[in-house]
């Protein structure tokens, strides 16, 4: 089966993790990437070793992998004459130029837009950054977890108000896959636009537009009202007003989640599925309105019945419960998800599990590949662009390639 971008070819000029794992989404849906990386030093993702307490003492490092499964990687000094000129030989070849440098870095080392449309006037340039293209700032670096998830909102949204400090993201990486899965699907339309009207592009994503976006709704909301959206206290039900929206604490400390936005329609099933048929019957809920007047009896009913069971057991019960529900799961938990596996969610990329990238195509997950070694297809590349071995002998005498 073909994929999507069978045959397109992208130049990635990048590090780190947020623009690497545009390029890994795009790699699973087919296309060709080109890693550039340091001759000498590598991104520097690679020396990425330790995450708290988790400490990775071999590779592959799942820490380089996850942004850069199926590429293959060139080592370059971009620092030499001869390096930036191989860049531009490379981006001749390419359909795509994807970098995260800074504009100053872009012009220092001479791989700006006008640089790369100078050899390839139809090649789709595009650009992450941590604060956007325009404004005072848009020359300074950025994390996501300083762009994306402090500046964005993502942060003082989510911190309840009876906790100290600020809550921090959930894992390594979290601004930076979300912003790359939004820099890939720009760049797949840019493709469609170049090949529907001739017509190229240059497109931007931001940590910081990615972090408003994925805030988007509250956002929206705290305009509205002028007042900032808040988490609810730690330990809280969750809706004032529904006590079928909420977090529920099982008998064997774990927690499941009701999201019923319709009361009125599941409240009777819920109490048929927790052994208190009666209630459905009861005054008190009879119907939406009724149910949001008695919340707080509603969540006080449903809290003691599901401390009665463990989560395996509402699980089986709850297989036939019409409204919707989940487990609270960690990081390790969802690996076993039977619906996890079933979509093959997660899926081998040589010796190591990665999450796939979101998007299938046909009913089919993407075939993962393991990321490349560092400067592991250098020859390999150059030879393709059709160097021969004396010219691949002396950028290396140079230190222009790996």
């Amino acid at each position: 089966m073909s994929l999507p971008l069978d045959g397109i070819r992208v130049l990635e000029v990048a590090m780190y993790g947020f623009v690497p794992s545009a390029g890994a989404v795009l790699s699973d849906w087919g296309a060709d990437v080109i890693k550039i990386e340091h001759a000498v030093t590598g991104d520097p993702q690679r020396g990425l070793r330790q995450i708290g307490k988790f400490k990775v003492e071999s590779d592959p490092n799942p820490n380089v992998e996850h942004a850069n499964r199926g590429k293959r990687s060139v080592g370059v000094d971009l620092s030499v004459d001869e390096g930036r000129e191989l860049i531009l030989e490379l981006a001749k070849t390419a359909d795509v130029f994807l970098t995260n440098f800074l504009p100053s870095a872009r012009a220092k080392f001479g791989i700006d837009v006008d640089d790369i449309r100078a050899v390839n006037p139809s090649i789709v340039y595009a650009r992450g950054s941590g604060l956007g293209p325009r404004g005072a700032e848009a020359d300074k670096g950025g994390y996501d977890m300083t762009a994306y998830w402090c500046r964005g909102s993502v942060a003082a949204t989510v911190t309840p108000p009876n906790v100290d400090g600020v809550i921090n993201p959930p894992g390594p990486a979290f601004g930076d896959t979300i912003s790359g899965t939004n820099l890939a699907g720009g760049i797949a339309a840019a493709l469609l636009k170049r090949e529907r009207t001739g017509e190229t592009s240059v497109v931007d994503v931001s940590l910081l537009s990615s972090g408003l976006w994925s805030m988007g709704h509250t956002i929206a909301l705290s305009a509205y009202v002028g007042e900032a959206l808040q988490a609810p206290p730690v330990g809280a039900h969750g809706a004032l007003t529904n006590p079928l929206s909420g977090l529920y604490v099982t008998k064997d400390g774990r927690y499941l989640s009701f999201v019923m936005l319709q009361p009125g329609k599941f409240w009777a099933d819920v109490c048929r599925h927790i052994d208190r048929p009666e209630l459905a019957e009861d005054p008190r809920f009879v119907d939406a309105a009724a149910i949001a007047a008695n919340t707080e009896a509603g969540v006080a009913i449903l809290r003691e019945a599901i401390a009665e069971r463990t989560l395996a057991e509402w699980t089986e019960r709850f297989g036939t419960l019409a409204g919707p529900w989940a487990p609270v799961q960690d990081a390790l938990q969802v690996l076993d998800d039977p619906q996890v596996r079933a979509n093959e969610y997660v899926r081998q990329a040589g010796s190591l599990r990665l999450v796939a990238s979101p998007v299938q195509f046909d009913v089919t997950a993407p075939q993962l590949r393991p990321g490349p070694e560092f400067a592991a297809q250098t020859e390999e590349v150059l030879l393709e662009l059709g160097l021969d071995w004396d010219r691949i002998i002396a950028l290396k005498a140079a230190g222009a390639v790996t």
